[in-house]
């Protein structure tokens, strides 16, 4: 077991995609797509992409934000928020949008569409590049 929470990422927009291609190949192998209906058979595996999506966007974001620290190692979402708004508007946009979709929609819902779960992705991989730049 670790002693501290706070993990110091030597790349945090590397090791954020990796967790979106981790959420993509779940999706892809275990997601069980149905073609026709473009809907995701098996839920638990859509809570895993979105949780892991969710997670990706967290380690990006608190590396640029510095939102762990030893007397809060648990920063909640309002936290995020505040912290985002002070310095990118569009960004706090973005990270709402990902929040509702991956989180909310995807990590506890498990909703089974493609086009959404899809969103998700693509508004992880916006966060990250807008984060990335800002770096």
């Amino acid at each position: 077991m670790k002693n501290s929470v706070i993990e110091i990422v030597a790349d945090p927009a590397k090791e954020a995609r990796r967790y979106v291609e981790n959420a993509k190949d779940l999706l892809r192998d275990k997601g069980m797509l149905d073609k026709e209906t473009r809907l995701y058979q098996d839920r638990k595996y859509v809570r895993m992409a979105g949780n892991t999506l969710w997670n990706g966007v967290l380690v990006i974001i608190e590396a640029l934000f510095h939102l762990k620290t030893k007397k809060r190692p648990h920063p909640d979402v309002m936290d995020y928020k505040n912290a985002i708004s002070n310095r990118d508007k569009k960004l706090l946009s973005l990270f709402v949008s990902g929040y509702e979709i991956m989180h909310i929609y995807m990590g506890y819902d498990g909703g089974q569409s493609k086009e959404a779960c899809d969103g998700g992705i693509n508004i992880a991989n916006e966060i990250i590049d807008r984060c990335a730049a800002m770096q």
